[in-house]
């Protein structure tokens, strides 16, 4: 059985020998990650799907000269990470929340993983402890430095391994691993008052 990754090589030799349609598989396969990854550094719920369409542009331009030295996906973030650095340099804005964005974020979060969550029963209480630690959780991150936040996401959200994000960040494992800890240190933080009362819990 082919890998995911076998998949992506096969699709950009199909789109390397001029099939547009093997492009459009990958971008309905990367879309909605790529713009969760976007979502996270530039927090304006308007600019994300023109960041992510301006990637994939610039990735259709440049599969060319992709040589497959990398994984497909690999390649992808780091220019996904590179044209929202240059979007927010052009605007000379912080990333800063927007209401429209936390307001997206309400209704359909996915950065946050399940098993986070205090698991004592639907209750309405638990629901609501629940929603209070993602809702923590969620804060901690977006009160992150961009390195801290964009590492933080890329293993924990993403799933992509130590080696993977160092090439996307273009930094040395050992500076990956730095700020994945201290990212980690940071969100304990904030979520220590809240489950204060669960013991030994601690994300």
């Amino acid at each position: 059985m082919d890998s995911p990754t076998d998949l992506d090589a096969a699709l950009v030799a199909r789109v390397q020998r001029g099939d547009t349609k093997a492009f459009e598989m990958l971008v309905i396969k990367y879309q909605r990650r790529i713009e969760r990854l976007i979502g996270r550094m530039v927090r304006d719920v308007d600019l994300v799907q023109d960041i992510a369409q301006e990637t994939f542009i610039r990735a259709y331009r440049a599969l060319p000269g992709f040589r497959g030295e990398s994984a497909f996906y690999t390649w992808l973030y780091r220019i996904a990470v590179n044209t929202a650095k240059r979007a927010l340099g052009d605007l000379q804005r912080d990333p800063l929340v927007t209401e429209a964005s936390r307001a997206s974020a309400d209704e359909e979060d996915e950065t946050y993983r399940p098993d986070l969550e205090p698991s004592d029963g639907a209750t309405p209480e638990s629901e609501l402890a629940s929603k209070e630690v993602a809702a923590a959780v969620n804060a901690a991150i977006e009160a992150l430095s961009e390195d801290l936040r964009q590492a933080i996401t890329l293993r924990e959200i993403e799933g992509l391994s130590y080696e993977e994000i160092a090439e996307i960040m273009a930094c040395p494992i050992g500076t990956v691993r730095s700020r994945i800890f201290r990212a980690r240190e940071a969100i304990a933080l904030r979520l220590r008052p809240l489950l204060a009362t669960r013991a030994g819990e601690r994300w």
